[in-house]
């Protein structure tokens, strides 16, 4: 589109027809993420214009739960978002044991919210590794890959996966931890705690890093609430809302949630807020780990029936996953497979922002803020 515009400065100044650019920054480039799209239009190296482009790795995830019994969903659920795996499988089993009116063993329940918490730690540690990585900082990823490495070797005991634990069952989880896994799980958790200084130091205490996010890239209050963004980048905004504190979940009635908050809303408030809940879920993990410690020995799970049916009706289940509000709505013909399951992701949400976020501000500064919206692409897509 050509339009034409003032150059110059006083008596000096002329004007002359400029033409705006249409930058494609993805798919496949190395400032989305991953398979994500930007179409923006560009008035020199301002952004005047942009259109997020999803769907390249769409794999039609809610139509293969319709197909598959309740067991079987649990390894789809478990990979739209790949760094939050277990937080995934949670909610598909909350909404089938809500539906089944069953009652989770307490030891299951406990377990549950020490396993979410962990994963929460390992997705928030790989971005506050990678987000310094956008912006030429690679001493970070390091420092955070020790960490998640430190937690990874626990999940991977009890559960026998990386990044798919596949451990969440209808009625509780898949098996009792290994003998001696408390007190290991307990020594990981202090480990991160101890190191986690260091990596905000190293991060935050960074010049070039402050400069290159503070006051870039602010959303407002209302901007959340219009776009439906949750998660720690809802938070930095000044929303407190927080699903483990305010619709209480698992064991988390009970443990007094402490909810992160910024109210500045830029890159930078994005990146303390992920790095506080760190130390949120921290204490939350050690919280879960004492009480399981007390806890007498128990079944870990309800037995099932050889085919599971869920009773005709519907009901929606949502949790606090670490990217945002992840929700079920499970709707049930009395089946073996739910007649449908429709899936609400975190980074689906947040995502759409960038239409509002974006204009207005450099190219250069659109890398820091894509790198600050935590997000996977997988989760948008599912």
């Amino acid at each position: 589109m050509t339009t034409r515009r003032t150059v110059g400065i006083g008596t000096g100044a002329k004007e002359l027809a400029t033409e705006d650019m249409i930058l494609n920054v993805g798919p496949q480039h190395p400032s989305t993420h991953g398979v994500l799209r930007l179409r923006l239009t560009l008035d020199g190296e301002r952004i005047t214009g942009a259109e997020p482009i999803v769907g390249y790795m769409h794999r039609g995830a809610e139509k293969l739960f319709e197909v598959r019994d309740y067991r079987q969903i649990i390894v789809l659920a478990n990979r739209h978002d790949w760094l939050s795996a277990f937080a995934n499988e949670l909610g598909v089993v909350l909404a089938v044991e809500r539906m089944l009116g069953m009652e989770v063993p307490e030891r299951a329940v406990w377990m549950r919210t020490l396993l979410a918490e962990l994963n929460r730690v390992l997705n928030h540690l790989m971005f506050l590794g990678s987000y310094p990585l956008e912006l030429g900082a690679i001493t970070p990823i390091f420092y955070a890959f020790d960490e998640r490495e430190r937690l990874q070797r626990v999940m991977e005991e009890i559960s026998g996966g990386r990044m798919h634990y596949m451990f969440n069952r209808v009625g509780g989880l898949k098996e009792e931890a290994p003998l001696g896994w408390l007190e290991r799980a307990a020594a990981a958790v202090a480990g991160v705690r101890r190191r986690l200084p260091e990596i905000s130091r190293v991060i935050g205490g960074n010049e070039i890093f402050r400069a290159r996010t503070r006051g870039i890239g602010v959303l407002t209050r209302e901007q959340i609430m219009q776009y439906g963004v949750s998660g720690p980048i809802a938070r930095a905004s000044g929303v407190p809302f927080d699903l483990r504190r305010d619709e209480p979940y698992l064991a988390y009635g009970d443990l007094g949630v402490r909810v992160v908050t910024r109210t500045e809303g830029d890159c930078l408030a994005r990146y303390e807020c992920l790095l506080e809940q760190v130390e949120v879920s921290l204490d939350l993990a050690d919280a879960c780990l004492a009480r399981l410690a007390e806890l007498p020995p128990g079944p870990i799970n309800v037995r099932l029936p050889k085919a599971l049916k869920v009773p005709e009706g519907q009901t929606y289940a949502w949790t606090e996953s670490p990217l945002g509000i992840n929700g079920y709505y499970l709707v049930s013909r009395g089946e073996k497979t739910p007649w449908r399951m429709k899936l609400r992701s975190a980074s689906f949400n947040n995502i759409q922002v960038l239409s509002e976020l974006l204009p207005g501000n450099l190219v250069a500064d659109m890398i820091a803020i894509l790198g600050s919206m935590f997000f996977v692409v997988g989760d948008i897509d599912k």
